[in-house]
């Protein structure tokens, strides 16, 4: 998958200028080289990520110059629409981390029946792997869970996983259990954000600095310089 950039020299608040304009403002980051910014096309970078996600090695192209990038994290409005964008700079034969979503597939007879439902208590993981072994997204086939109480722990995941270490969860932790549908938890419903809320949450992060470095999620997003 490929994807274009461009430099760019404007930072901190005069940013809104370029998203006006459909160009979403980046960073470069990772490898021995400075972190870079960089201008990315609003309508080619949401088509990009929706089919690469943050799991899919992309080929970028900065002004004719290639390199082998990560989406590694991205920053939205209160709204939805992506803000900033960090892409990490990806470097054969060093191990790297990155998020693969879990993506369930067929259909348990424990839920078809009515008797259960299906709990989904991680719908992706953070891996540690070289860039050759990174999964896109990682397949779970529900249909052999026939019983309440059945479970797919991590150590039951379909990848190699000598050559793929799921970070932060053990090998027995939950990913997914057929509970009893009358046991099941009404969800808690989150207090609406008003618009208020929601413009002086995006004003509050635009000065925020960015940070060199191996990047996170939900940090500020223009560099100070």
């Amino acid at each position: 998958m490929k994807l274009k950039a461009g430099k760019r020299e404007i930072t901190g608040k005069k940013v809104k200028a370029l998203r006006r304009q459909g160009i979403i403002p980046a960073v470069l980051i990772g490898g021995d080289e400075k972190p870079q910014s960089l201008s990315l096309n609003q309508m080619e970078f949401e088509r990009v990520y929706r089919e690469a996600g943050e799991s899919t090695i992309i080929d970028l192209d900065v002004g004719g110059k290639k390199a082998s990038v990560l989406i590694a994290d991205v920053q939205r409005d209160p709204f939805g629409k992506i803000m900033h964008a960090d892409l990490q700079r990806i470097e054969a034969g060093e191990e790297l981390t990155a998020t693969v979503a879990i993506k369930v597939e067929g259909e348990s007879p424990a839920v078809k029946s009515g008797v259960g439902i299906l709990l989904t208590l991680l719908d992706e993981v953070e891996v540690e792997c070289f860039p050759q072994d990174l999964p896109s997204e990682i397949k779970v086939d529900i249909t052999n869970l026939t019983e309440v109480g059945q479970m797919i722990e991590i150590k039951d995941l379909p990848i190699d996983h000598s050559k793929v270490k799921i970070l932060e969860h053990e090998p027995n932790e939950a990913v997914l259990k057929i509970d009893y549908a009358e046991m099941a938890k009404e969800e808690v419903e989150e207090a609406p954000v008003t618009e208020e809320e929601a413009v002086a949450t995006v004003e509050a992060t635009e000065e925020k600095p960015e940070e060199a470095g191996k990047p996170r999620r939900d940090r500020g997003e223009e560099p100070s310089g």
